[in-house]
């Protein structure tokens, strides 16, 4: 790999992860010395990319949360796969962050040209998705949880449990499980210290807090 294209692929690796990678790793992972790695560093820092290092246990290189992506180009058939998969998780309820994901769907419509909006549309008609959606939840509910998960913040939730007793919790989501006919909340309850999950069609309310000081 030429010393242009390296750079290029490191760019892309390191927007791609958005956490640091130590300079050995990036070294390994990239075929080359330590010492030249560092070269490509500084180049990329010459470069005006806004490349960040913090020392420590989960330090190293990463660029700025600040940056954004550069504009992406898709060919007619790499649009129509992702329009794809994003109707197919839209309509069987896969993922609960559904206004999100038909906001960035239609920015890769809006950038094709007309005869590739065109071929996309007739692509899109001949799909047919077979099997039982997951169950609905609130766009209020979807929405709060999509903002705490993303923003790394605490969640009052009212659960509705299967005997329909209505509780109030406040968690802090650790991630998202997605089934074939339900999503739940994997999330720690703060107040007990536990881990638990919760079924998000049986979320009646969501609020986002700010942290507690600490």
């Amino acid at each position: 790999m030429h010393r242009t294209e390296r750079l290029f692929a490191l760019a892309e690796y390191l927007r791609a992860r958005r956490t640091g990678v130590t300079a050995e790793a990036l070294a390994e992972r990239f075929g080359v010395t330590v010492r030249t790695m560092y070269r490509d560093l500084d180049a990329l820092r010459a470069a005006a990319l806004p490349l960040s290092a913090e020392r420590g246990r989960g330090g190293g290189y990463a660029l700025e949360r600040s940056y954004s992506l550069p504009p992406v180009n898709f060919t007619p058939r790499e649009a129509a796969l992702l329009c794809a998969l994003g109707r197919f998780a839209s309509d069987m309820r896969l993922i609960p962050f559904t206004e999100t994901l038909g906001s960035a769907l239609d920015k890769v419509r809006a950038a094709l040209s007309t005869s590739a909006q065109r071929e996309l549309l007739e692509r899109l008609r001949e799909l047919a998705f077979l099997g039982v959606p997951a169950l609905p939840a609130s766009k209020a509910v979807r929405e709060a949880l999509e903002r705490a998960w993303f923003e790394q913040q605490p969640l009052r939730i009212t659960y509705v449990d299967g005997n329909k007793l209505e509780t109030t919790r406040e968690v802090q989501v650790q991630g998202v499980i997605m089934d074939r006919h339900e999503t739940r909340i994997d999330a720690l309850d703060l107040a007990k210290g536990e881990r638990r999950q919760f079924r998000l069609d049986r979320i009646a309310r969501a609020e986002v807090l700010r942290p507690t000081p600490r």
